[in-house]
Parts: C-alpha cells; structure tokens; sequence
C-alpha cells in the first residue's frame, strides 16, 4: 500500500490544485474497516484512474455505489429515469439517487458505515448534484452514519450573483436560500448545509471535508472531463449560470447539437443569422425543437464563455422574450430555475434589469455574511 501513496503523491505536482480525491493519505485511513458506501459518477477520479477501482485496488470494501442525475457513467439525459443497477466491471450494486427515489432508502444503506462523496460540482443552484448532498447527508444524519466529503474545485466559483432562493420555491433544482451563483466549493456548501440545519427537522450529520490543495476562490479550474453530457467544456460551464433559465422557456439551449449551452435560439426568432438544428445525440435523446431549423446566436467566443466575467448575463434571455413573438415565453419551470415568483412578471413588465438587481442586494449581502462561516479557502 506504501508503494501506491508514493504513486499518487508523485503525480501530485506542486503548486498545482490538487481536488481532495487526490489526498489519499488524508481519508484512506478513515476507511480501514469500514464498509463504504461511495457517491460518485465519471467525475470522481484519483490521477485519471475511477475512485471506486482506486479504491478497490487499496483494499477498500465498497458495499454500494449511489449515482446521481446522469447515472453511473454520466450519459444520461438530463431528466432521464436511472435505474438500479450493478456495475459492470466490479459487480458492485449501483444505487440511483435521480427518480422517484432522491434520498438513499434505509434497506440500501444498512450495510454500510460510511458514506464516501465525490462528485464535481459546477457552483449552479440548480445544479442538482448539490441536492444529492443534500438528500445524502439527510439520510446519513437519521443513521447515524458519517459523510466524508472529498472537496472539488468549483470552476464559478470566483463569483456570487443571481437572487436567492425564495423557499416557497424549494425543488429538486433549489433546495437551499442561496443565489444562482453561491460561490462555494462543494464542501464548503456541506458546511453552510449542516451548520444552517437545513436539513429535514434541522438535523445535521457528522461531515468531514477533505479540502482541495492549491485552490482559492479566485482560481479558474480546467475541469479534467465534463461534468455532465450538456457541459462538454468550459465554455458551456461559464455559460451555464445564464443560459440554464432558457430551459424554463420556449428557448432552445442548444441541447441536441454540438454546442449545447453555448448557444440559443428558436424557429422564429427573427434577425438572427446563426442556424442550427437540434437532433437526437446522447445525453440528448428529444432535444427541445427536435429536427427544426432555429435561428439564434453562437456565444463561444464571448467575454463571458472565456470565463471573463463575474456576473449572470440576463441579456440573452431578455433580448429573446422581447423579440420572440410567441403566446407564451415562460413555463412553469421557470420559477424553480430562477427561485422566486417576481422576476418572470418583473421581465414581462420591462422593469430595468438594475432595478431588478437592487431588489437582490440585501439578502445576497446577508447570504454572503453566512457563507463566510463556512469557506475552507480563501
């Protein structure tokens, strides 16, 4: 075993951010005799290679794998039903925490000690790999069971903008009163989650964060893999906090093509000269306007997409609703995305977008007066 920490800490270079999987020296010996239940998917990897198979190679007794939206391997749709499961190459069940069942069952987590997560966040509140934790840690407090979280960079993390959640709100894709944007690393969101008492009955659960070396809040993270099939690259991760609302719109994102969040348009959105067309591709199976030519525009090479800027950009999806002539440019969706059930009918009013910020600026100072308990970097 001495021979592999000396593997992995060599391909650990100095200076370099290091995500808390790669701390193996840290948490490999709080798991000697423990039986493990580990949350991940295809973003959890130790210098390239799994965590469960480096975590199988280390002698570690993983009884259950618990995956969240996407599954296991991180294909699916975003949307689509996962079903339990046994991994292929180590037969070890899989367990789907994105469905009809979010939070781990009592029968499935009776043969573990401990939960293991590692999942890479992107820093989106309806990003729902933050509800998973969420649902996790819940689950882990009513069984008296540990969370050890191995923290991962967040690649928006330099910034904090967008409203809080309004409660009255709360989904899958918001459980928790903190802006679109929240500026907070993955663990350090587990620590504002327990330390708030969030969860159900304002239990909390005993959470241990193996941080990241290396990262502050002022660092642009290069994910090594996409984080989910509609992010392919940090482009469309930079893009995501603004375009992500057109999802509760008529407005296509972009899902079915090459660059999906990287652009958007509609079949009749007029005086746009980018075309595209939305087909069937994997992680998109019914693309919104599915084999339909759309007019609209191609960001890729804007300030914001270059990871440039440190606020939501509303023009896109304002510029779309004023000049898109259509019966009906929200759906229901859209209150859950954006949190609250004033600023649909703020836009449809044309109040100025400054105006519309004022209105965020004092629960968003107070947010940011919270989230400073809870930061493990600077």
């Amino acid at each position: 075993m001495f021979s592999l920490f000396c593997f992995f800490l060599k391909n650990i270079v100095f200076g370099q951010i290091s995500p808390g999987a790669e701390q193996l020296n840290k948490y490999i010996p709080l798991l000697e005799g423990k039986r493990v239940g580990v949350v991940t998917n295809h973003t959890g990897l130790v210098s390239g290679v799994h965590l469960v198979d480096t975590l199988i190679t280390l002698g570690v007794d993983i009884k259950a794998i618990f995956c969240p939206e996407h599954g296991f391997r991180g294909i699916a749709d975003a949307g689509e039903i996962i079903e339990n499961s046994r991994d292929s190459i180590t037969g070890i069940p899989i367990y789907s925490l994105y469905g009809s069942r979010k939070k781990p069952q009592k029968k499935d987590i009776a043969n573990i000690d401990l939960f293991l997560f590692d999942l890479q966040d992107v820093g989106v509140r309806f990003y729902t790999y933050i509800s998973t934790l969420h649902y996790i840690m819940e689950a882990a407090a009513e069984t008296q069971k540990k969370v050890i979280l191995l923290d991962r960079p967040n690649p928006n993390g330099f910034y904090i903008d967008g409203p809080v959640l309004d409660t009255a709100c709360r989904s899958f894709v918001g459980m928790h009163p903190i802006p679109v944007v929240y500026g907070m690393t993955i663990g350090e969101l587990g620590r504002m989650i327990n330390g708030e008492r969030w969860l159900d009955s304002r239990i909390a659960c005993q959470l241990e964060v193996i941080p990241c070396l290396n990262y502050t809040h002022s660092s642009k993270y290069q994910l090594p893999v996409p984080p989910s099939p509609n992010l392919p690259n940090m482009a469309a991760v930079y893009l995501y906090p603004s375009l992500g609302f057109f999802e509760g719109t008529v407005v296509s994102a972009g899902r079915g093509t090459l660059y999906p969040f990287q652009i958007y348009g509609h079949p009749l959105y007029k005086n746009h000269p980018f075309v595209f067309t939305p087909i069937a591709r994997p992680g998109a199976k019914s693309p919104k306007f599915k084999n339909v030519q759309c007019l609209g525009e191609n960001l890729q090479n804007t300030s914001i997409a270059k990871g440039e800027s440190t606020e939501i950009t509303f023009f896109y999806l304002i510029n779309a609703h004023e000049n898109l002539d259509v019966p009906k440019f929200f759906n229901s969706y859209f209150r859950l995305l954006i949190g609250n059930e004033t600023f649909q009918k703020q836009i449809e009013e044309n109040v100025p977008m400054e105006e519309i910020r004022k209105s965020w600026t004092p629960l968003i100072d107070e947010f940011k007066t919270k989230r400073a308990l809870y930061l493990l970097y600077p």
